[in-house]
């Protein structure tokens, strides 16, 4: 996202940035999000092309991380942008050091009128801390003893780890400890904000269309910006993933090695939990992947995956304290472990024939990898799904499922999966079956029966006494049957995922 794009959704985003530009306190901002989700452009953008931000005349500081730079080279950097910032591009002398350098900011920031607000941010700030360099306990000193005492300054720390920004920012132990008076995560675009981003870029699709790429490309404005014009969904997949130096083939090693230091650990615990659509619990993670138990931090590394909005920690109904299981939520790794890795050191190598994409539309392959990614577009967009229910917001979603070991007990010996409910504080839960079919979704008698052993499993197993109500969530709408009469309380179709949430 750069040149002079819009500004599309951000609303609260936005809405935070200017509380904390007028507050009359310093402020202290943390700001973390995947890669190529627009951190920067929001940032910088909001600031520097909001026209009533240019007349309020701010300076505004921007410098951003260099991945694997020396400690000279980084200081350089920020010494340069020092010298364009408040010097009008003058040479300064660079430091050897964080300390005297943030000194030079500080001096810089003193020179500027007592009037004028100054927006610090600094990008990419894990970059930033090399190893050693005592960046982070440097910028601890100057936060306590200069910067938080001036009014004026706007501090924003901006990283796409996730997991580093919470951990050393955010959550830091030390000299910055309830320091950040303003914490902001941004994520990926829901379907109404990739339909408004792509009809900024003159991109007319309709929500079909719009469904089909976001369960491939998600909600990252970056991916949404490489869409071409008057292509539909499937020419701009065979485009961006089954064509040579295909744009989807090269991002992926890089997606991961820049939000993660160990980042094929973090690919192949991906690759794993990508294989189960229901989850998998993390002690049979473990048992698969026994060579990265020995040090024990599959925990950690799980927590990394699920800041940046890789995966889904599913706390089960009913919160058993070993029934968590993790799922895979990311789109754009869910089709590349589907799809490009098998093919990746042969046929696309060599080069894909046209209309590959095309050719596996309705292939069972195809009509499975669509069922789960279905699903997962359904789980980042729970707000308006239970607006469209007309359910509570009260309402607490859950997933749940039940394996039996064995027949006893008056236990059930048929297993059951439920992909989504909602318990509700009417005495009452809400089940949701997921269904994505081309044309409207119908019930026969076969499924009916399916559906009617399912609750009579959740009823046996939750031991619940509660209402249970039976939702259908369907990306075509739902065909009329004497089953789905008799057994559907309510249903939704795609439109309603594309709807604004009272709230947003």
């Amino acid at each position: 996202m750069s040149g002079k794009q819009e500004l599309v959704g951000r609303v609260q985003e936005q809405k935070i940035l200017e509380k904390a530009y007028n507050s009359e306190q310093a402020e202290f901002i943390a700001i973390y999000g995947r890669r190529r989700v627009g951190k920067t452009f929001l940032v910088r953008q909001y600031f520097t092309e909001n026209q009533s931000m240019i007349k309020k005349g701010a300076s505004f500081f921007y410098v951003t991380g260099t991945k694997d730079a020396s400690l000279q080279d980084q200081i350089a950097n920020f010494t340069q942008e020092i010298g364009n910032t408040f010097y009008s591009g003058a040479p300064l002398e660079v430091k050897s050091n964080w300390r005297d350098t943030l000194q030079t900011l500080t001096q810089a920031i003193k020179n500027t009128p007592a009037k004028k607000r100054i927006i610090l941010f600094f990008d990419e700030f894990p970059w930033l801390v090399t190893r050693n360099s005592n960046l982070l306990q440097t910028l601890e000193y100057y936060w306590n003893h200069h910067w938080s005492r001036d009014s004026r300054i706007k501090l924003i720390i901006c990283g796409s780890s996730a997991g580093w920004i919470l951990k050393n920012v955010v959550n830091n132990k030390g000299g910055l400890y309830n320091r950040v008076t303003r914490t902001l995560h941004l994520q990926p675009f829901n379907l109404q904000e990739t339909q408004e981003y792509l009809s900024s870029l003159k991109i007319k699709l309709n929500q079909q269309q719009i469904a089909h790429l976001y369960m491939v490309l998600g909600g990252i404005p970056f991916y949404l910006s490489q869409i071409e014009p008057g292509l539909s969904a499937i020419q701009n997949v065979e485009k961006l993933a089954f064509k040579d130096s295909g744009f989807l083939i090269k991002e992926f090693p890089n997606l991961y090695a820049t939000l993660f230091e160990e980042s094929q650990t973090h690919i192949d615990l991906t690759r794993l939990i990508s294989q189960y659509p229901y989850g998998i619990g993390q002690e049979e993670i473990t048992r698969k992947l026994s060579y990265l138990s020995s040090g024990g931090r599959i925990v950690e590394w799980l927590s990394d995956l699920e800041n940046a909005g890789f995966i889904l920690r599913v706390k089960p109904f009913l919160h058993k304290k070993k029934g968590i299981y993790y799922k895979l939520i990311d789109e754009y790794s869910l089709f590349y472990f589907k799809w490009l890795e098998p093919i990746k050191d042969s046929l696309l190598e060599k080069g894909m024939r046209a209309g590959y994409w095309e050719n596996l539309q309705n292939t069972p392959a195809w009509n499975s990898w669509v069922g789960y990614a279905f699903e997962s577009l359904c789980y980042k967009h729970i707000p308006q799904i239970s607006h469209g229910l007309r359910l509570s917001p009260t309402a607490i979603p859950y997933a749940w499922r039940y394996a039996p070991s064995k027949k006893d007990d008056g236990e059930p010996d048929q297993g059951a999966q439920i992909d989504l409910l909602f318990d509700r504080d009417d005495d009452a839960i809400t089940i949701c079956e997921i269904k994505y079919t081309q044309s409207p979704f119908a019930i026969d008698k076969r499924y009916s029966e399916q559906l009617n052993q399912k609750l009579k499993v959740f009823k046996a197993v939750t031991k619940s006494k509660k209402q249970l109500f039976l939702s259908l969530i369907s990306a075509s709408g739902v065909k009329k049957t004497i089953y789905s009469e008799e057994m559907l309380a309510s249903s939704i179709a795609l439109d309603a995922l594309f709807n604004k949430t009272p709230t947003s």
